[in-house]
């Protein structure tokens, strides 16, 4: 019985499935203040920081899904929260999916911060879309 090896195939097929998506510059994302129910729109650019009340947001990674494959767009985000007179505290790191918001995210009393999009602008150049070679077939017909 073989079941374990395609099963862990199928593992590490969806979990490379992001890093062949798209590289893009800027990383949209929705950010609500619970304690006034304002909803906002940010735009953060990859490697730079974006304040949100006392958040500080800085993405590292986006990745969009091509046109050929479900939608999807994929973060790698750190958030930190600034308190006054105490030491910034690290609230998250880690990758949130648009698709399902729920399964990654900030937990947190007043704020809410989730990722909408993925995008470059137009007639920017970033670098190439990752690509991973698939791993050879280690499943034996014994």
């Amino acid at each position: 019985m073989h079941f374990p090896i395609v099963i862990g195939l199928a593992a590490l097929t969806l979990t490379i499935a992001p890093a062949q998506a798209g590289y893009e510059k800027i990383a949209v994302l929705e950010a609500l203040d619970k304690i006034t129910g304002h909803v906002f729109t940010l735009e953060a650019a990859i490697g730079s920081e974006v304040q949100f009340g006392r958040l500080r947001i800085n993405p590292h990674r986006c990745f969009k899904a091509p046109p050929e494959h479900p939608p999807e767009s994929v973060a790698f985000l750190e958030i930190k929260e600034i308190r006054p007179d105490q030491d910034i505290l690290q609230l998250f790191t880690g990758w949130m999916f648009a698709s399902s918001p729920g399964l990654s995210t900030l937990e947190h009393p007043i704020y809410d911060v989730i990722v909408l999009d993925c995008y470059s602008p137009i007639g920017s150049t970033g670098p190439p879309p990752v690509t991973i070679e698939p791993l050879p077939s280690t499943v034996s017909n014994e």
